[in-house]
Order: C-alpha cells, then sequence, then structure tokens
C-alpha cells in the first residue's frame, strides 16, 4: 500500500525541516514544495540520510501559477497530499505608515493568497475521498502586532480568518483545518524549538473528528 503524502509549501531547514521529519517518521511520504531547487535537494538528502522518502518541488508560493503547478506535480509524480501545511512567510521591515501598497500586497500574496490557492488545490481529492487535514503556520502577531513587521501582522490576521472560514465550511466534508498560532521566535533548543512546535502539527493531525480544533496558540 502505497504511502500517504504530506505536502510542505514553504519547506525550509526550521519548522518546514522539523515537520518533514516529523511526518516522515511517522510513514508519510513528503514533498518539499518551495523556491530555491538547490536547498530543496538538500533537505531531501538530508531526510533520506534518516530514512524519510521526501521529494523536492519548486513553487513560488505567491505566484498561484507557480504553486498550482507544482502541486499538479505532486499529484502525478507522488499521489494527491492527504495533508497540506502551508508554511510559507514573507517578512519585510516597515512600520505601517511606510509600508508601500504594493509591497503589502506583495506579502499578502505569500502570507494568505498562496494559502488560499494551496487549500483549494487539494480540497477536491480530499472532498472525494472524505478525509484530509489543512494546517496553517499562524503567528502571534495576527492577536498583538509589531510595528515593523506590519505586513507580517495583518497577513497572520488574515490567515487565522481564512482558517477558521475554510474549518467551518469543510469539516462536513472530513477534512480537518486548523492553524498553529506560534506566538514567538522560532529558535533551535529554545521554547520554541522547531521540533516541539512540529509535535503540535502531529498532534492536531492525529486529533478524531469529534475533538477537532482549529486552533492551538503555542506560547513554548
Amino acid at each position: 500500500m502505497a504511502q500517504p503524502v504530506c505536502a510542505i509549501v514553504g519547506a525550509g531547514q526550521g519548522l518546514g525541516r522539523a515537520l518533514a521529519e516529523r511526518f516522515g517518521r511517522e510513514g508519510f511520504t513528503i514533498a518539499l514544495v518551495g523556491r530555491r531547487p538547490e536547498a530543496l535537494a538538500s533537505l531531501a538528502e538530508a531526510l533520506a540520510d534518516q530514512e524519510i522518502d521526501a521529494h523536492p518541488f519548486t513553487a513560488d508560493a505567491g505566484d498561484p501559477t507557480s504553486l498550482l503547478d507544482a502541486l499538479d506535480e505532486v499529484r502525478a509524480a507522488l499521489a494527491a497530499p492527504q495533508v497540506l501545511i502551508y508554511n510559507a512567510v514573507a517578512l519585510r521591515q516597515s512600520p505601517p505608515a511606510a509600508l508601500a501598497f504594493d509591497d503589502l500586497m506583495a506579502d499578502l500574496s505569500v502570507n494568505v493568497g498562496g494559502a488560499l490557492v494551496a487549500a483549494q488545490a487539494v480540497i477536491p481529492p480530499m472532498r472525494a475521498a472524505r478525509v484530509g487535514t489543512i494546517l496553517f503556520t499562524g503567528g502571534g502577531f495576527a492577536f498583538e502586532p509589531q510595528t515593523d513587521l506590519a505586513s507580517l501582522g495583518v497577513g497572520k490576521a488574515a490567515l487565522r480568518n481564512l482558517t477558521f472560514s475554510l474549518a467551518k465550511e469543510l469539516a462536513a466534508d472530513g477534512i480537518h483545518v486548523a492553524t498553529v498560532t506560534i506566538a514567538g521566535m522560532i529558535e533551535p533548543d529554545s521554547p520554541f524549538d522547531p521540533a516541539r512546535i512540529a509535535r503540535i502539527y502531529w498532534a492536531l493531525y492525529a486529533q478524531t473528528p469529534e475533538n477537532w480544533e482549529r486552533e492551538v496558540i503555542f506560547r513554548g
């Protein structure tokens, strides 16, 4: 029997790697989706050393065509993802009074627009199978913004709202939608160690429908 597929959009060496390790150890084939092919290939090789089956797919999360093409490639090469984790983020140093409109729109295309595009790509096969999990990486700036990261705060607030909306829409179809709201800076060997946070994603995946949560706020 083929292994289920977990697609991680925004796969990198921090939380993305920890998520790949966690779901890979649990028997998932991992689709690593990100912008830099060399980094993705290196990450896939490192995961292979842990006997985790991981495959790189290049995409720009802020470009709908690029992202959809990559997820089509995932389905063709592996299978339709049973789990989608959207972990992509755009960081920009700017207070709101100085934030250019075009810059805000560019950041929102990654921080929330790509999340919607990726979710819409995996929803049809999940609906057909009446099973699936969609998890978004949220942030504490959704509640209390940091002035010099204004666009990130706006994006995380919008992503949280999108999560709740999708959760309401898709629960009856057997699809669990949730966000892990990380209220701190992710750093190895700290209360916000990526491996600790990855355990929360797995716990959400493992929940039974009667216990589904739509948000876990991780405070370290």
